[in-house]
């Protein structure tokens, strides 16, 4: 038996974000908002590779802390100011400031084996899995 499912085009969250920018007031558009760091996180035998959208972030002003098995992100984002004298801002949506995501991964992670690579405001984490350890059995006395 087949299902029929109703279209609303109307329900799509991005169609409603289109329209609700055109009413905001101009000078709220300065109003500080938070960002977050997009990723893709794949898995090999081997490792974990994780490419992470940071865009507008310069390579040195990145962290990555690795703890047994979680990851932590975070950069900071500096406002470069290009206005003239003159000019008048309409509308600013570019981020400034802290950003950071953490996560938590199913196994650990070696941090001398992991590396990171940052090029055209993506960084990419090669996040080495640790080799398991054997266990050993005890004799029952």
């Amino acid at each position: 038996m087949n299902h029929l499912t109703r279209y609303d085009p109307f329900a799509d969250a991005g169609f409603d974000d289109l329209f609700r920018g055109f009413f905001k007031p101009v000078r709220l558009a300065n109003a500080p908002t938070s960002t977050t760091i997009k990723m893709d996180v794949t898995e090999t035998d081997k490792a974990y590779v994780v490419h992470a959208e940071m865009p507008g972030v310069k390579k040195d002003e990145i962290q990555v802390a690795i703890e047994g098995n979680q990851v932590t992100i975070s950069a900071e984002v500096k406002k470069e100011s290009e206005q003239k004298e003159g000019d008048r801002v309409l509308r600013s949506e570019r981020y400034y400031g802290g950003v950071f995501r953490s996560f938590t991964l199913p196994v650990e992670l070696d941090e001398a084996a992991s590396t990171a690579r940052y090029e055209h405001g993506v960084l990419e984490l090669t996040l080495a899995k640790r080799a398991p350890v054997a266990g050993r059995k005890l004799t029952v006395s």
